[in-house]
């Protein structure tokens, strides 16, 4: 079976940790770096340690084993379902400056039959970890990346042999190339080309329209796009958190969702006022009936394009990571339920309240889940003057 060598590992790694953690400025000396890695990806969390330790930083690696989920929703009770060692996710949350999660699947399906209820209920219970992290990072404390490692469970449900599936990974994470990190700001200095003329056009709603979709969104006040901030590896995409209450009309997703152990394919929301009124997936639909059950997971957390020309990912990938960065002819859009994001404030977060953030627009949930599409569409703004302009045509920025 295929491998990456070892360069190609350390080119990632150091991507990761020397790059996209810090927010484009890579760690510094003495932070502590938690890495999330699965069993399988031990060869990348040898590489991250490399890295860490060339950085001058402090490692604290946890190797998770997979394949234990299935038992744990099988055989767990309510109260161990819901359990949250709170001390232990304090002290860890207080402790750490960045985090690097790796994914790397070896059952797309490993929660299939499991009741969607067990899986909700035990995310919801995790919530206060996050908000934790959450809170530490909009004050300027913590970061985090994300990174995919091949599989050949994700290799073969994307209809691709595993070298394949990695030459997916090596070409749109530029780990190839002599100097990864000089590609990526490069990249990010275009992608930062685009949202300084997107912040400059005083947005007020925004129309997307597609074959099956009508949708409208409303910006918000003191919105911003943001983009390249390093968050995942790859991250081509631009995106905003809008005024959630602003979003009507109807919009459908042609691309497969991999989501908590199971495949929700070509979903349909309908919004009215703000909410999710409709919703609908030919496959997996209980479990999205139950996604948005969970508090506020029916409102929009997230509105994101990709521009075809800055991606190198040509290839369905069957993971969110890499489908919501796909080039492509179209490039592609994506939406996410639940939770916004507070980057997309257009000042300090760490100055705003809580009951401000209500007042905003943004919308705080448990849930975040991003649903793709790479359909034709084109994207008009409607400016605060009333006039309008297409900012998105033909899988491409126009501004």
């Amino acid at each position: 079976m295929y491998h990456p060598s070892a360069v190609i590992l350390k080119n990632y790694a150091d991507i990761l940790v020397k790059f996209a953690l810090n927010s484009g400025q890579g760690v510094k000396p003495n932070e502590v770096v938690h890495c999330l890695v699965p069993d399988v990806a031990k060869p990348m969390l040898i590489a991250l340690q490399q890295s860490i330790l060339e950085a001058k930083a402090h490692p604290l690696l946890q190797l998770i084993p997979t394949g234990l989920d299935k038992d744990f929703y099988r055989l767990a009770n309510k109260t161990q379902l819901v359990f949250f060692p709170k001390k232990y996710l304090r002290t860890r949350a207080d402790l750490i400056n960045h985090s690097v999660g790796i994914i790397a699947e070896t059952n797309l399906y490993e929660l299939k039959n499991t009741p969607p209820q067990k899986i909700m209920e035990s995310a919801e219970a995790r919530k206060p970890y996050r908000d934790w992290l959450n809170n530490k990072e909009y004050a300027g404390k913590f970061t985090w990346t994300l990174a995919l490692y091949a599989t050949p469970a994700m290799a073969k449900e994307a209809g691709l042999t595993i070298k394949d599936y990695w030459q997916q990974i090596i070409k749109a994470c530029f780990l190839d190339q002599k100097d990864p990190i000089r590609k990526w700001k490069k990249i990010f200095r275009e992608q930062n080309r685009i949202l300084s003329i997107l912040n400059r056009l005083a947005i007020n709603k925004i129309h997307l329209q597609a074959h099956g979709t009508n949708l409208w969104l409303t910006l918000g006040q003191k919105r911003r796009w943001v983009a390249g901030t390093g968050r995942n590896i790859p991250s081509f995409e631009i995106f905003t958190s809008p005024d959630w209450r602003g979003t009507n009309g109807f919009i459908n997703f042609n691309q497969p969702l991999y989501r908590y152990g199971n495949l929700i394919n070509n979903v349909r929301l309908q919004f009215s006022h703000g909410k999710v009124v409709k919703a609908s997936a030919s496959t997996g639909d209980r479990l999205l009936q139950e996604m948005l059950k969970r508090p506020n997971a029916d409102k929009i957390g997230e509105y994101s394009l990709t521009d075809s020309r800055f991606s190198n990912i040509t290839k369905f990938m069957a993971n969110t990571l890499f489908d919501e960065n796909i080039g492509g002819k179209y490039g592609n859009t994506h939406l996410a339920i639940g939770m916004s994001y507070k980057d997309a404030y257009d000042g300090n977060p760490k100055n705003v309240k809580k009951s401000e953030w209500k007042q905003l627009g943004f919308n705080d949930s448990g849930e975040h889940t991003d649903i793709i599409s790479t359909a034709d569409r084109t994207v008009t703004a409607i400016l605060k003057d009333g006039s309008q302009k297409i900012i998105y045509q033909n899988g491409k920025f126009t501004i």
